[in-house]
């Protein structure tokens, strides 16, 4: 019990949840539900080997939510005595650089920073307040997305914009997915049993939402994600790199205005914009069919990744290992062998019998004895979230 942290998830419509031991990783009980909001909702808890708890009822708002997922533990079990509360923050802006403590001066930052994460950080707030009122007197700690690019150098990190939105609105790139970069760096470190301190990596954060981060000893170096998480890779809903005028453009042509360019963007992009769905599955099974633009959605997807490959091989100088996580980075082989193809100049190689094997777990793509070891190492950052909240406190 000692080390058990209730993770909390919370976003616009739903809260994901996992009681997890941060020291050993283990899991009594994980569960979401889903529809907060929006007619009736299900709660699906998992709890060991019993079969899941399901619930379905009408929740007004993450407080009935949160209520919902505490009456789960009541009657499905385990005990919920959590040390600990650890909150996914997706923003922490340049004033987070590591998890912390929760409270008002916190709260308050994190709310301050939701124009530049509108559709997270003011719902992650929310989880915060009602966990407080779940659990008076339990530490709640703020894990942030951002974090762990806090090493970027100015170089990496620098807009060539004017003085004034850099100094007066913190106009800067931030990065993202850092939770997860931190834990896949370290397993890739312990897998390829070798210190991480010595090691430069680039890991390939492929899910929904999708980025490349270049880690040079631990540390982010550079990444492709930005003030946002909109800049960098093609995803599921979202365009990544577009030519910064496109609003400018649209707004003489169309007369869209910057809101209406946002939401096309965030929301109306990527592979959904390619290929009328946001489901990489999808997208390979019309392409297999014959879907022209489908094919077209892969290649565009595939090649910004082996831009980004390419140039932050660049950047380190020396590569050790690609190593490919998230949903698509572990799950589409296709995917894998598509991103990094054309690169055997660079001592960057896929073996196709290792990378087209089904799933199972941390794995080594790569042909024995490559220069540059590709992996796949699945992510948890619900484990970091908990390891880190443990630290805190």
């Amino acid at each position: 019990m000692a080390a058990r942290i209730l993770v909390l998830n919370t976003g616009s419509s739903s809260i994901k949840y996992e009681l997890i031991d941060a020291e050993s990783g283990t899991r009594p009980a994980r569960g979401v539900i889903e529809r907060i909001h929006e007619g009736e909702g299900l709660l699906t808890h998992h709890a060991g080997d019993a079969p899941p708890y399901e619930r379905k009822g009408v929740y007004a708002d993450h407080a009935q939510g949160l209520e919902a997922v505490l009456e789960a533990f009541r009657v499905a079990g385990p005990e919920l005595d959590p040390v600990a509360v650890g909150h996914r923050v997706v923003h922490g802006g340049a004033r987070f650089g590591t998890a912390v403590l929760v409270d008002e001066e916190v709260i308050a930052a994190i709310e301050a920073l939701a124009p530049l994460a509108p559709l997270h950080n003011r719902v992650n707030v929310a989880g915060i307040r009602v966990a407080q009122a779940a659990f008076p007197g339990v530490p709640q700690v703020a894990v942030f997305d951002t974090a762990f690019h806090r090493s970027l150098p100015p170089e990496a990190y620098t807009y060539a914009v004017p003085r004034e939105w850099r100094e007066e609105l913190g106009v800067r790139r931030f990065g993202f997915h850092g939770t997860s970069c931190a834990y896949v760096s370290r397993r890739a470190a312990a897998f390829l049993d070798r210190d991480l301190a010595g090691l430069n990596l680039i890991v390939l954060h492929l899910g929904n939402g999708a980025s490349a981060t270049a880690i040079e000893a631990g540390r982010s170096v550079d990444t492709s994600m930005g003030l946002t998480p909109l800049e960098g890779l093609v995803m599921g809903t979202r365009s990544g790199d577009v030519d910064p005028a496109l609003c400018a453009y649209l707004g003489r042509m169309a007369g869209f205005d910057t809101q209406d360019v946002e939401e096309a963007l965030g929301r109306h992009g990527g592979l959904l914009a390619l290929a009328g769905t946001g489901d990489m599955r999808e997208v390979r099974q019309r392409a297999r069919d014959g879907d022209a633009e489908a094919r077209l959605a892969l290649e565009v997807y595939c090649r910004r990744i082996l831009k980004y490959v390419g140039a932050y091989y660049a950047v380190l100088g020396r590569v050790d290992a690609i190593v490919f996580t998230g949903g698509v980075g572990e799950h589409d082989a296709a995917t894998r062998a598509g991103s990094l193809a054309g690169l055997e100049r660079l001592g960057v190689t896929v073996d196709p019998g290792r990378n087209e094997a089904p799933d199972g777990g941390e794995r080594v793509i790569s042909p024995p004895g490559a220069e540059v070891a590709v992996l796949v190492i699945p992510t948890d950052e619900e484990w970091e979230i908990a390891r880190e909240a443990l630290e805190v406190i």
